[in-house]
């Protein structure tokens, strides 16, 4: 494999970014932070908040250490965590770090059959979870394997199986089984090596079974220092973090929080981040696109007058960015006219989201670039990223200094970009994985001999050093002429459409492209009462001429100056959406396209029949 394209930047400096390990930033985040709150979280289904202090960190974590090693684990052996966010989660990983355990996260969202694979595959001895319906999870998966694993539970308000031990008890096990346990527990942390494998993360992947990614205490270690550099953080700032820890885009930024004593707070859960953000008022938080997507949309919803005034405000935002991005100062009238439309709206959506917010970061998927300026307009800019979980996961951001919009931004410190063959976006620097567990060959097919990591995205470098996506090499349609069709970008521009909740771009190896698209419904819903149409039931809405004309109008409306061959021909129309549950999404949001496409092989298929030739809008209910 090799490079065609040599534009790289900035110049790969391994000195910049001494090796380290994370048990190596846990301690010494806890030696400086002390008893400041490290955590915080809900109890229960209110609004009450409890927290834990460094010092209880420490405490808690060598505790459950040797309680670990109470139990005949240690250096090398492999343990997992199947649970939801909570301080647990990140207890029991440090824990697993500090004595030398590679531990192996699960998305609790994962089927029996799927944790089984994981289990299997990398050999783990032991699992975290949260309550019994993890613990079942685990135990029929243990069966599937033929292999008995051991369980700890974190909490629940069912007693535990047989043999499985609480994690109060394991703790107390731990603290009693511990002999001077202080500097045992500090000399075992300080036992890791920079290049000793830290975890095993699975890819969620949209093809295929997924592979075990290898990370050093070093490649994460060295990201976190490097994004510390970038991203400004404080001492006693508050985080919202509702991104599964299981994803590593999540946890290298709470590695990174951990380190700069940033107060971590965990939202109730995903369903629930409006309301958490409203009483944890963070500063700070990490998310995918999706979220972003949904408060924009939800913001968009606005009824009568309000419509009227937000989407005012929105153009009136837009001219005020546009100068501000492009380093001028906005005029004086847009100046007065943005003033008023801070005082209509913006300053309305700051308050929703707490009130204190100095910027999000965004990975994980693209973000469309209008929905990433309206934040930006509303005083709430989100610094979108890039990296995969093979690089730990960061290789570029944008930056209060370095912003430009419907890019990823530039590389971070320590970090080489390349342009390879095909317009392959190549990565070498600390981050790049150590391997894929147990798989030699695909670890040679993504990392050439010279370094250089493969990730399968295709991008394009502007002159200022600056990324920006263009689509996954797995994902870029080639029609039956012979085009290539990006389809990623199509998607951020529909999704861009107050009436367009989500939205696939099909057609590889056809004559021609097509789309299915998920409607708006809220928003649909309101326009056809005003229209005089029936919007009681989604199958009747969605058939209904006038409402197939209206959002094939507004598909064309978006895609007006694309070339006749990245235009879709055909429109789905979609009542339900796209989720993680019914495996359209991987657990970090991303479309699986090949599921996508078994699950509406019927209607796709029409599409290029003949005696549909004239339809242009079709709908599946």
């Amino acid at each position: 494999m090799s490079a065609v394209d040599h534009t790289s930047h900035p110049a790969y400096d391994q000195d910049d970014l001494p090796p380290g390990t994370l048990a190596e930033l846990f301690l010494t985040a806890v030696e400086k932070h002390g008893d400041r709150l490290a955590y915080q979280y809900f109890p229960d289904e209110g609004r009450h908040l409890e927290g834990i202090t460094f010092d209880e960190v420490y405490e808690i974590v060598s505790a459950a250490a040797a309680g670990l090693q109470a139990l005949g684990l240690g250096s090398g052996d492999k343990v997992a965590i199947l649970a939801e966010n909570s301080p647990e989660w990140a207890l029991a990983d440090f824990a697993c770090l500090c004595v030398g355990i590679l531990d192996v996260p699960i998305y609790s969202t994962l089927t029996i059959s799927q944790v089984a694979y994981i289990l299997k595959n990398s050999e783990v001895q032991l699992v975290f979870v949260s309550d019994i319906s993890q613990v079942r999870k685990v135990l029929e998966a243990s069966r599937q394997i033929e292999r008995d694993v051991r369980v700890v539970m974190f909490g629940s308000t069912e007693p535990p199986e047989d043999g499985v031990l609480e994690w109060r008890n394991f703790l107390e096990h731990g603290r009693n089984a511990a002999v001077d346990s202080d500097k045992a527990f500090r000399a075992k942390a300080l036992e890791a090596g920079p290049e000793d494998v830290a975890t095993i993360l699975y890819t969620s992947g949209t093809t295929g079974d997924p592979k075990g990614v290898m990370l050093t205490h070093h490649n994460i270690s060295s990201n976190v220092r490097s994004i510390t550099r970038i991203l400004p953080s404080t001492t006693g700032d508050t985080s919202l973090v509702f991104l599964p820890l299981s994803h590593v885009f999540q946890r290298t930024g709470s590695y990174f929080h951990f380190s700069c004593g940033v107060i971590q707070t965990f939202a109730h859960s995903m369903f629930t981040v409006a309301e958490d953000l409203m009483v944890v008022r963070p500063n700070l938080a990490n998310s995918v696109p999706r979220l972003y997507e949904k408060m924009y949309n939800t913001i968009m919803e606005a009824r009568g007058i309000k419509k009227k005034v937000v989407q005012w405000a929105r153009k009136v935002g837009e001219a005020w960015a546009d100068e501000k991005l492009a380093g001028r100062e906005p005029s004086g009238a847009v100046k007065f006219m943005y003033a008023i439309a801070d005082f209509l709206v913006f300053r309305q959506i700051r308050s929703a989201m707490g009130g204190r917010v100095r910027y999000f970061v965004s990975g994980g998927a693209p973000l469309a670039p209008a929905i990433n300026r309206f934040f930006f307009s509303a005083g709430i800019p989100i610094y979108e990223g890039y990296g995969l979980t093979e690089t730990s996961p960061g290789t570029n951001f944008n930056t209060p200094e370095h912003f430009r919009i419907g890019t990823v931004g530039r590389p971070i410190p320590g970090t080489e970009i390349r342009i390879g063959e095909g317009g392959e976006i190549l990565v070498r620097g600390p981050q790049v994985m150590k391997g894929y567990y147990e798989m030699p060959e695909a670890t040679a097919k993504a990392i050439d001999a010279d370094g250089w990591f493969y990730t399968g995205d295709v991008g394009e470098i502007d002159e200022d050093g600056f990324l920006r996506i263009t689509d996954r090499i797995k994902d870029i349609i080639v029609t039956a002429g012979g085009k290539n069709v990006a389809p990623q970008p199509i998607e951020n521009r529909l999704k861009g459409d107050d009436f367009i909740e989500q939205a696939v771009m099909l057609g590889d190896r056809r004559s021609y492209c097509v789309v299915l698209v998920v409607p708006g419904f809220p928003n649909l819903e309101a326009w056809a009462r005003k229209s005089g149409i029936s919007a009681l039931d989604k199958k009747l809405l969605l058939e209904s001429k006038p409402v197939q004309e209206y959002m094939e109008a507004r598909v064309q409306a978006r895609l007006d100056d694309l070339a006749k061959y990245e235009k879709p021909k055909k429109i789905g129309l979609i009542a339900a959406p796209f989720t993680v549950e019914d495996g359209t999404l991987t657990p970090t949001q991303k479309v699986k396209r090949g599921v996508v496409e078994e699950k509406y092989r019927d209607l796709i298929d029409a599409f290029y029949e003949e005696e549909n030739f004239d339809q242009t809008v079709f709908v599946e209910v």
